[in-house]
């Protein structure tokens, strides 16, 4: 089902200023790289920093949290939809945080916005899970977006990922091993294990609260 439109989303996309970057591209060949639009962390964020990036950043929750505990870092988040990324970026307004942007768009484009290994850490949380076989290729750790990844992220840099959906953990826990991806700190019921630290998202409350468990990895290369 298609999200209706917000109301005067247009002028409140407007008040976020350069919280936000548009991603331009249109084509949809995962094998493009054009650099014109190449962001300079640095000159974005008037500063030089560690660089981390979640993929799908829903209302901003999560991002948020993260920036206000984590100063001394710089975040990019990537969500598609200008419905949600609006909340996201005027939450952060709201909160006054200066270390994270947001970025609309699809993570297929993200080689022609973020330079090659400039991201220290990626989160995928709560991704789409695209259930039908056919659609395999749209999920966020399937071996093509696992392979964009590979050159925006820094020697050592991890893959944090959770989600609620059993099928769509296996199918990535299969993708990671199957190309070359180490695995650690693999749980199958994050909310029942001895993990601290954990920032909860909206979805993550959502299912937890109906009994879901909820999964979670690190892969690193």
């Amino acid at each position: 089902m298609r999200m209706r439109r917000k109301k005067h989303l247009e002028e409140r996309l407007a008040e976020c200023g350069d919280m936000i970057i548009y991603m331009d591209r249109e084509d949809r060949n995962y094998q493009v790289k054009d650099t014109k639009d190449m962001l300079d962390p640095a000159a974005l964020f008037g500063r030089e920093a560690p660089l981390e990036l979640e993929i799908g950043c829903g209302k901003g929750q999560f991002i948020c949290e993260l920036a206000a505990r984590e100063p001394e870092k710089n975040f990019l988040a990537v969500e598609k939809a200008s419905n949600v990324i609006v909340d996201a970026a005027a939450k952060a307004i709201a909160a006054g945080l200066t270390n994270v942007r947001f970025m609309r768009g699809g993570a297929e484009y993200l080689q022609s916005y973020i330079p090659e290994h400039s991201v220290s850490r990626i989160y995928l949380n709560f991704s789409c899970p695209f259930p039908k076989k056919s659609y395999a290729a749209h999920r966020l750790t399937h071996h093509r977006f696992l392979e964009i990844y590979k050159t925006l992220m820094l020697p050592g840099a991890e893959i944090h990922q959770k989600t609620d959906n059993r099928g769509f953990f296996e199918f990535s826990l299969e993708e990671f091993s199957q190309n070359g991806w180490k695995l650690k700190n693999i749980s199958l019921d994050l909310h029942a294990s001895d993990f601290e630290g954990n920032i909860v998202t909206e979805y993550e409350k959502r299912f937890s609260e109906q009994g879901f468990p909820i999964y979670r990895l690190e892969a690193f290369v």
